[in-house]
């Protein structure tokens, strides 16, 4: 029905379901009350053609409002089938009083189509038709007559701006759930925008800690070799060659670097068979979990990294007789646990500079997951990580 169509004011059975059904239940109410007083009509024999034919005519001038595109959504059309259904309604109350009762539900659709201004002085005007009509009948004006149609408009204004405030609150209530959508996708954005930056600072210290330095080192023998070599042949010699050496280091430098950023373990392997091959390595066990299913490459990549890291912190640092490591595939989320019976540290003590654990918990946050590492002093550490699948996929 037209009620049903978004007005540029609160609109009866708009917004939540719950006032979706009692819209509903209005319109359903007009056509039971036709209905009804279409029957009894009949029965009495007093309608007449007339009336039929006007009764059939509101009906279906009513049912065309939740048909009609434009009547369901352009104000110049809902106010002429409005005023159709009216004036249809006040011919066929002229005909038969007994169907003025129709003008409690029209008293909703008029305060859903009208602005408020307009719509209290529209309901009391269909009031006044109720009082004109029932004036007319047997034993003439009375107070229950009047008092009857008054309290209907009473109660159809009231619960009009009850069903109001509920559409507003609904409204209220999605654009605060639209709010917290937006501000938690922007806040994801600007994780992944720190996990970048992270990533770009630590690739900027890899290079000023290797290549740089290397090639600092060539330039400056190169140009020392150059100073000795008319009068000192051999240093010249021996300069040349530290340049050979240091070229060397700082190649086999830029293939490790290259390697750490397209990890050849995963060229001809699973994330399987690289996290067991890597744990073999290193001399701890690995154990699956759940049936394996395919990953996006960074998820993969960082899983391995996190294992790597974990790995040589055990096997370097904590001195540990067992290592386990735990890949386990659930079904919205993977997780790696890594954990050693080594001599363990105080997480706390560990500052933001040191790239192992803040690397890897930037590696993870920047694909929404998360990072937990529990240790203390003599007594081992576990790193457990967690990606959600549906967030790594949305990536």
């Amino acid at each position: 029905m037209t009620a049903t169509a978004p007005p540029p004011h609160p609109a009866p059975g708009a917004g939540t379901p719950a006032l979706r059904l009692m819209n509903l239940a209005l319109h359903g109410l007009f056509f039971a009350l036709l209905a009804v007083l279409l029957v009894r009509g009949v029965l009495g024999g007093d309608l007449g053609a007339p009336g039929l034919t006007t009764a059939v005519l509101l009906a279906a001038v009513y049912a065309a409002g939740g048909v009609v595109e434009r009547v369901r959504t352009e104000r110049l059309w809902a106010g002429a089938w409005f005023a159709a259904v009216v004036l249809l309604w006040i011919g066929l109350t002229l005909l038969h009083p007994e169907f003025c009762y129709l003008a409690f539900p029209l008293y909703f659709v008029c305060l859903h189509l009208m602005p408020a201004r307009w719509a209290v002085p529209a309901v009391l005007a269909l009031t006044g038709v109720v009082v004109a009509a029932q004036a007319g009948t047997e034993g003439g004006l009375t107070g229950p007559k009047v008092l009857g149609p008054v309290a209907g408009a009473a109660v159809a204004l009231l619960t009009a701006y009850g069903y109001a405030a509920l559409y507003r609150e609904s409204r209220e209530r999605q654009q605060l759930i639209d709010d917290l959508v937006r501000t938690r996708g922007e806040l994801a954005a600007s994780q992944r925008e720190a996990g970048v930056l992270a990533e770009r600072q630590r690739l900027a210290r890899e290079i000023h800690d290797t290549l740089a330095q290397g090639l600092s080192s060539i330039v400056l023998l190169a140009r020392s070799a150059d100073a000795a070599l008319p009068a000192e042949p051999s240093v010249a010699s021996e300069r040349i060659r530290e340049v050979g050496r240091t070229a060397a280091e700082n190649l086999a430098e830029a293939r490790r670097f290259v390697a750490a950023l397209t990890p050849p373990a995963l060229e001809d392997a699973t994330l399987t068979e690289a996290l067991r091959r890597l744990a073999g390595g290193a001399g701890a066990d690995f154990h699956l979990e759940g049936e394996p299913y395919p990953l996006p490459v960074e998820a993969e990549v960082a899983l391995l990294r996190l294992t790597q890291e974990a790995l040589a912190n055990a096997v370097r640092h904590a001195r540990a007789a067992r290592i386990a490591v735990t890949l386990g595939y659930l079904d919205d989320e993977v997780t790696l646990d890594v954990y050693d019976d080594g001599s363990g540290f105080d997480p706390a003590a560990v500052g933001a500079g040191s790239f192992g654990l803040h690397g890897m918990r930037e590696r993870i946050a920047a694909l929404g997951g998360r990072l937990t590492v529990e240790s203390a002093p003599g007594e081992g550490t576990a790193v457990a990580a967690s990606l959600a699948t549906r967030a790594v996929v949305a990536r």
